[in-house]
């Protein structure tokens, strides 16, 4: 066992280093960041718009008030994904950050369509299709950001600038500066819009989510997928590097997709098209104590252990953990580079995580409706405001007892363990 860990963080240990201070991974991470305040906001307002003790009355009145809180925030997220792209790709390459935020997000709306079809079929044109600036327009987002933000900086650095007298107030000097740059950028996609259209008669848009979204959010939406990517999180975290960071800068923009489809599915009253989705990997996994699920074992060592060193570390824990902060138990214990409870620590996440899946996709359980749920919300209070049902907190409840039972047997090894070494340390 001991030289395979070798031998597993050997070859691991250096591709996860490589993953985590790649620039397109971490920019990506960034612009999902910025714009997580704003999608977190419209959806404390869909909650407010859809407690299931409203009436339909009362719904339809709060979706007049509040419609725009999410209109404005969920359901344009590529609309600010793009422009962080932008921005942090530019910051990264120390060229004017806010300029390529800005011409990065101009660059996606040149490939965005200005007209689409009403619910009746009539053509609406001179405007945006909210869909093509959520869910169905992120791939071509992510992609246009950093092609954007590469061209940009490369004209910026290729001093294909104009240079302003020294007497000039900086912001004119640098809004001059970064003027031929965005010119030459947006003139690329201009170009490349007008070819699209003219000799294939379609647009950008609809072509990657045809060929490169769909086929990819369908292969992230299914269970295995999704078990591979939590496999990884608990071998990386293992070895004492953040698996959530370096798994979820891969993941983020097909589970953000999947959540964004459910949104607007469930505005619609449709049936949620998705189960797994990002609040269901962040509400079913990091929202039970953190990454690994510990809450569970943190409660085992404060008050079910025997060993004082098992009890001080729970009680240490219990606080932070309750709002789903584990790096006290993760170095504490520990539980990073402990081979004795490794097989709860990769197992029990993957146990609970198919069967909240298939729990969900037998109807049992409600899927999560897509409002995003800050990831410190206790357990249970997540789980029922992720699914809009009390289900979704009692299948925590659940998966608790069951991750417990899981690490019961390998917590009182440890806790003999350290008993045994207590004994010792007072007979000396």
């Amino acid at each position: 066992m001991n030289k395979f860990m070798e031998l597993l963080g050997d070859k691991l240990m250096p591709l996860a280093a490589k993953l985590g201070e790649n620039r397109y991974l971490t920019t990506l991470r960034d612009a999902f960041m910025l714009a997580f305040p704003l999608t977190m906001f419209g959806s404390i307002a869909v909650v407010l718009m859809n407690l299931p003790f409203w009436s339909d009355e009362t719904k339809a009145v709060l979706q007049l008030y509040l419609g725009n809180a999410q209109n404005a925030t969920m359901s344009i997220m590529t609309v600010f994904v793009v422009f962080g792209i932008g921005y942090s790709l530019s910051k990264y390459y120390k060229v004017e950050a806010i300029y390529g935020g800005a011409v990065a997000l101009a660059s996606f709306l040149i490939l965005t369509p200005f007209f689409f079809n009403s619910a009746n079929g009539e053509l609406v044109t001179g405007a945006l299709s909210l869909d093509r600036l959520g869910a169905k327009g992120m791939f071509i987002g992510m992609i246009t950001g950093f092609i954007a933000g590469e061209l940009y900086r490369f004209f910026v650095q290729r001093d294909w600038t104009i240079k302003m007298p020294d007497g000039v107030p900086p912001a004119v000097a640098k809004s001059f500066a970064a003027l031929i740059p965005a010119v030459l950028t947006l003139s690329i996609f201009l170009v490349i819009n007008i070819v699209v259209q003219f000799f294939f008669n379609t647009n950008l848009h609809d072509v990657v989510y045809t060929v490169i979204q769909k086929p990819l959010v369908g292969l992230g939406s299914g269970i295995i997928p999704t078990l591979i990517a939590l496999f990884f999180v608990q071998v990386l975290w293992f070895f004492g590097l953040h698996g959530q960071i370096i798994v979820n800068s891969v993941m983020d923009p097909i589970w953000n997709t999947l959540m964004l489809e459910n949104l607007d599915a469930y505005k619609a009253g449709s049936p949620l098209p998705h189960i797994i989705t990002k609040p269901f990997m962040e509400v079913f996994t990091v929202g039970m104590g953190g990454s690994g699920m510990t809450l569970a074992v943190v409660i085992a060592l404060a008050f079910l252990m025997k060993s004082k060193q098992s009890k001080e570390i729970g009680r240490l824990a219990l606080g932070p953990g309750i709002f789903n902060v584990n790096e006290p138990v993760l170095f504490g214990m520990p539980i990073v580079l402990n081979a004795t409870i490794l097989i709860p620590w990769i197992l029990a996440p993957l146990i609970v995580t198919t069967l909240n899946y298939f729990v969900m996709a037998a109807g049992i359980v409600p899927a999560p409706t897509g409002v995003s749920v800050p990831w410190t919300v206790p357990i249970i209070i997540n789980g029922i405001l992720a699914t809009n049902s009390w289900l979704g907190g009692a299948l925590q409840v659940v998966d608790f007892f069951i991750v417990l039972i899981i690490w019961y047997p390998f917590l009182k090894l440890v806790d003999r363990t350290n008993i045994a070494r207590e004994s010792e340390a007072a007979i000396k």
